[in-house]
Formats: structure tokens, sequence, C-alpha cells
């Protein structure tokens, strides 16, 4: 049987609903979404759509680096934006933050997200060798 371990970051404000920020199980860690919340406040970082996104993605980092793991093992990541018009910075933001490697990607327009945030990162990687 495929043992199953929650992810809590140090540091991360413990999710106010029933979720738990990351899961690791079968050889893989999967990301909750992401708000592009500062971990030291709770709050909605402000700056726009850009620095939304690199925190959205700082904040993915964090949860994979508690389950031993880095954004360069990540397969998968579905963004979820408030405006599709925004894409262009988001994707900007995004490359800066990756870098060369390339995961599987999705991005869905969505309308509202929680707490305003302008969007929401989730992800699935390969959990540590």
């Amino acid at each position: 049987m495929t043992s199953i371990a929650s992810v809590q970051p140090p540091g991360m404000a413990t999710p106010q609903g029933h979720y738990s920020p990351g899961i690791i199980a079968g050889g893989f860690v999967f990301v909750s979404g992401q708000l592009p919340m500062d971990p030291a406040t709770g709050q909605v970082v402000p700056g726009g759509i850009e620095a939304q996104t690199e925190r959205a993605l700082r904040n993915v980092e964090l949860v994979l680096v508690a389950a031993g793991a880095s954004l360069d093992r990540v397969l998968q990541m579905t963004i979820y934006i408030s405006d599709g018009d925004k894409w262009g910075a988001v994707n900007a933001t995004y490359a800066k933050v990756m870098g060369a490697h390339r995961p599987a990607r999705a991005v869905v327009p969505v309308s509202p997200l929680h707490y305003g945030a302008l969007i929401e990162i989730q992800a699935i990687a390969a959990a540590p060798r």
C-alpha cells in the first residue's frame, strides 16, 4: 500500500479550509491551489498580476521544498486567472521564475477568486528521489 503524507510548510499559515497545502503519495507531490498570499501576513500581496504570479509560484515552491522537492520537479501546473487579458504578464513572470523548466500546463480563466486574488496555481511534481 502506498503511504500518504500531508505537507505543511514551516511559516505558512495552516489552511482555513479542510485540505492540506500538499500531499505526498505514489511518487508524486500534489500541491493544492496556492493563492498569492504573503506567508508572513496571510494577506494577498499588492503590486498587480506580476507580483501575485510570483508570490503564488513561490508558495507552490514552499510546499514543494517542505516535501523535499523543488520547482524543477514539477510535471504539471494549472493556473487559474481572473482576467484572461493579463495572460501575457502572467506568462512572462512564470517564465522568469521557472527558467528553462517547462512543465505541462493549463491556464483556466475564472472569476472571482477567493480574497480578491488575481491568480491561483496548483501543481503536481515528482516526489524526491
